[in-house]
């Protein structure tokens, strides 16, 4: 298994060692030992999930109120997605700044975002199959979402397909509203729990 920071801090690729045979494949997304080892600290899980998408469907950019926060392992077991996270963390060195990874069955690779970041996809097969280990259980009234076609920000949408997105993320408020609005979490208190080894 190697793991590589992203370019925000809090944000790895995982890319698993694939077993294949003629009965096809085994992998491993995440593994304790390894994950602790390169991060500094295990995942707690508290719900996992999957969600099936279109072609085209963007979804996010999502968010939760740290403290508790909810960090996540993103990976695709059907079709293929571009996956992205944001730095919403302010004070932080790199807000703002976003990096993405491309998923899909055959490299296996996956996502992993702590407490704070943004996160959205889109789908680039129809039946593409999300599927995430998340460190908290869903909480609605804890749940925000930023813009995804927010231009400050310039996440990297394909141009060659037709956009899904639900209401929610369309009427979301842009960056800098949510800043001024003061609802984004704050960079010192998403990275206190790490740095006590928690």
């Amino acid at each position: 298994m190697k793991i590589r920071e992203l370019a925000v801090p809090g944000a790895w690729e995982i890319t698993p060692d694939v077993h294949r045979d003629d009965r096809g494949a085994f992998v491993a997304h995440y593994v304790a030992s390894a994950f602790t080892e390169a991060i500094g600290h295990p995942l707690r899980l508290g719900q996992n999930h999957h969600s099936v998408s279109r072609r085209g469907a963007v979804r996010g950019v999502h968010y939760a109120d740290v403290p508790p926060g909810q960090a996540k392992v993103v990976t695709c077991t059907g079709g293929e997605l571009l996956d992205v996270v944001v730095d919403l963390r302010t004070g932080s060195p790199t807000f703002g700044r976003w990096d993405s990874v491309l998923l899909d069955p055959v490299s296996c690779r996956a996502v992993y975002l702590e407490e704070g970041l943004g996160h959205a996809f889109v789908a680039l097969q129809d039946t593409t199959v999300a599927a995430y280990l998340n460190s908290e259980e869903y909480h609605p009234a804890a749940e925000h979402e930023i813009n995804p076609f927010d231009p400050a920000l310039g996440l990297p949408w394909p141009d060659d397909m037709e956009h899904l997105v639900s209401e929610r993320d369309r009427n979301a408020p842009t960056l800098a509203e949510a800043e001024r609005a003061g609802v984004l979490p704050s960079y010192a208190v998403c990275r206190a729990p790490h740095r006590r080894g928690g």
